[in-house]
């Protein structure tokens, strides 16, 4: 692990997170996850950061990237919207979907929550999300935008009917 990933660097916005600070929080790692880079995005996240993703139960950076890196060898063309759902001091839960299309050429969209935790740095310490594929034809597709970043004007879950 390069020493990048072996820092805790403080990462803006802070707890205690207001419905502003959360939307900027969620929108931060919206644009990270997009980068499909396992090693950028555990920088998010605590050293000793504990998920369960689906059915898999982690904890700290070495794991997260793992799981990342074969993730993102499985689900090609990846593109992801997170949205607010709600907000406590340093906890924070969002929706989201995000399409990708598998090895055989078969698109899908997978929905789910997250719920995060925060600590005093900005870094994530706990990660629940619960996740389910949908089977879905190319032409059913909604995340169209070019490039990895979505553009800022570029509509969210709910104007997507998501």
């Amino acid at each position: 692990m390069n020493n990048k990933l072996a820092i805790e660097e403080i990462r803006h916005p802070l707890p205690n997170f207001t419905g502003e600070t959360a939307i900027e929080k969620i929108r931060k790692a919206e644009d990270t996850w997009n980068t499909k880079q396992p090693e950028l995005v555990a920088t998010a996240y605590s050293l000793d950061s504990q998920w369960r993703n689906r059915d898999v139960f982690l904890q700290g950076r070495k794991q997260i990237i793992d799981l990342l890196t074969t993730k993102w060898q499985k689900e090609r063309y990846y593109k992801l919207i997170k949205e607010l759902w709600s907000v406590d001091k340093n906890r924070i839960a969002v929706r989201f979907a995000y399409e990708w299309q598998d090895e055989y050429n078969q698109w899908f969209r997978s929905y789910g929550n997250e719920n995060w935790q925060f600590n005093g740095k900005g870094l994530m310490e706990q990660r629940h999300a619960s996740i389910n594929d949908l089977l879905i034809k190319e032409k059913d597709r909604k995340l169209l935008w070019q490039g990895d970043k979505r553009p800022i004007d570029y509509p969210g879950l709910t104007e997507l009917g998501l």
